[in-house]
C-alpha cells in the first residue's frame, strides 16, 4: 500500500540530448510530473558509471532513474548500448545487496517524448512510495556473509570491466 505522505528522493541521471530535453518539454508543456527527481545532467547515458548509482543510494536516495536516447539513436553512436550492459551488471550488484529492482530504472525517452519521461517519473515515484524509504545506512549491518558477498561483487565488477570498453 502506498504511503501518500512519503516523498521519495530520486536521483535522475539524464542524457543531455534526449531525456533532459524531454524533461524540459514536460515542464514547458505542463505535463503533470511528480517533483521527486533531482536531475543530474550528463552528456550521455553511457557516462553513467554504476558507482554513481551506488553513491546516490548510499547518500540517501530512495531510487534512481537513468534515462537516455533510444538504442540506435545515441548522439555518441553506441554509448547507450554500453548503458544497457552496465545496467544489467548494476542490477546484479543491487540484487546481491538486497535492493529491489523497482528502485533503479532505465528509461529511453527522445527529446519529443516529454509525456513518456513524465510517466516514467510518476511510475517510479509510485513504486518507491509503495516500497517506502530505502534507509540503506540505517539497515546496514556487518556480517561475515555480507562481507563475503561484497568481496564477490568487487571481483565480478573487475571481471566485467575487463570485457567492456
Amino acid at each position: 500500500m502506498a504511503n501518500e505522505d512519503f516523498q521519495p528522493k530520486i536521483v535522475g541521471f539524464l542524457c543531455n540530448w534526449c531525456s533532459y530535453r524531454a524533461a524540459d518539454l514536460a515542464g514547458t508543456s505542463r505535463i503533470p510530473m511528480e517533483p521527486t527527481v533531482r536531475i543530474v545532467r550528463l552528456m550521455c547515458s553511457g557516462r553513467v558509471d554504476p558507482t554513481f548509482v551506488l553513491k546516490a543510494l548510499s547518500m540517501g536516495a530512495d531510487g534512481v532513474l537513468i534515462a537516455g536516447c533510444h538504442p540506435g539513436e545515441c548522439h555518441y553512436l553506441e554509448q547507450n548500448y554500453k548503458t544497457i550492459r552496465r545496467f544489467a551488471m548494476l542490477r546484479h550488484v543491487l540484487r546481491a545487496l538486497g535492493v529491489p529492482d523497482e528502485r533503479v530504472q532505465l528509461v529511453w525517452a527522445s527529446a519529443a517524448e516529454g509525456t513518456r519521461l513524465a510517466e516514467a517519473v510518476n511510475q517510479l515515484t509510485e513504486d518507491i512510495r509503495r516500497l517506502g524509504p530505502l534507509d540503506w545506512k540505517d539497515r546496514w549491518s556487518e556480517s561475515p556473509e555480507r562481507l563475503e558477498a561484497l568481496e564477490d561483487i568487487v571481483q565480478e565488477h573487475a571481471e566485467a570491466m575487463e570485457v567492456s570498453a
